[in-house]
């Protein structure tokens, strides 16, 4: 979807922007032509026909008022911010369901809007950020994880739940400091998740952990054994900050850099939608905002 939408912005501002530039400097130059040659063969003429003569068809004044716009939102959402919905919870406590994020462009390089092949390089994902991204398994899907791994690294995710990375060229595995344990306002099935703050290079977050699951959730299950993955040039191991309710690197595998859409890097609004099961208003109409979650994300 997102990308039919790129496609058609990009079309829309193409054919929008030629009709302002023959506009510009081809036909409103011949309408006034026109009036000039009439005005030539006619002693008097109302005001009536001659704006009548160098009025502009409803066509070509729509795309006039139109184009600059569109050209600006292009512009915009193609290379410097774009927003997005947060749709489900495996990213809480991080970001939760109902959060509208601010998707930095530029950050992992300049593409172009529709084939996305980089431009100009201006920077590579680090240990921690929180990126926005193609779903490998199916590139019109739009995803959020947290960087955990880049080319190189080893990443290693013990039974009890504890990450551990292995930069490229080191001989020993950095496992992450972990703080402030303690009982989550969040649970899955009545019982409460457990909540702490995970330190990845010099950024600190905080992660959700199910106090009886050892593997993974419900329609997901690893292969067994496997808790160690080495990351492959090109490509980054990401996983969501709800640890046990999270599709990511660990069960479909790595993200391409050429699947990189970008960084999250602020909250502009968060809506609510706690309701009654039997409200007649439909799911999707928010019941609250969290003006306490709009700013920056960590």
């Amino acid at each position: 979807m997102a990308n039919t939408f790129s496609l058609i912005l990009v079309i829309v501002t193409l054919v929008t922007g030629i009709v302002w530039a023959l506009e510009k400097w081809v036909w409103a130059k011949k309408r006034e032509e026109k009036v000039a040659r009439i005005k030539e063969q006619t002693n008097e003429l109302d005001a009536k026909t001659v704006e009548k003569a160098a009025a502009q068809p409803w066509w070509i004044e729509n795309s006039v008022s139109i184009f600059p716009v569109i050209a600006v939102v292009l512009v915009l959402r193609s290379f410097i911010y774009e927003p997005f919905q947060i749709p489900s919870g495996s990213m809480m406590p991080t970001l939760l369901v109902g959060d509208f994020i601010l998707v930095e462009k530029y950050a992992y390089g300049i593409k172009d809007p529709v084939w996305r092949k980089e431009l100009v390089e201006t920077g590579k994902p680090e240990h921690g950020d929180i990126a926005v991204f193609k779903y490998p398994p199916q590139p019109n899907i739009d995803y959020i994880k947290r960087v955990i791994g880049l080319p190189g690294d080893t990443v290693r995710y013990s039974a009890n739940k504890e990450l551990c990375i292995q930069p490229q060229g080191e001989r020993t595995c950095r496992e992450l400091t972990l703080s402030n344990v303690r009982e989550s306002e969040f649970n899955q099935n009545g019982i409460p998740l457990i909540q702490m703050n995970e330190k990845l290079a010099e950024v600190e977050h905080e992660v959700l952990v199910h106090p009886l699951r050892r593997d993974r959730i419900d329609a997901y299950q690893p292969r067994p054994g496997v808790n160690e993955w080495v990351v492959p040039q090109g490509h980054y191991f990401v996983m969501g900050d709800n640890r046990d309710n999270s599709a990511d690197s660990r069960y479909w595998g790595f993200v391409p850099e050429e699947n990189l859409v970008g960084k999250a890097v602020a909250i502009w609004i968060s809506f609510e939608f706690d309701r009654d099961p039997n409200s007649v208003l439909p799911s999707w109409i928010p019941t609250g905002v969290r003006f306490n979650r709009i700013g920056g994300i960590h």
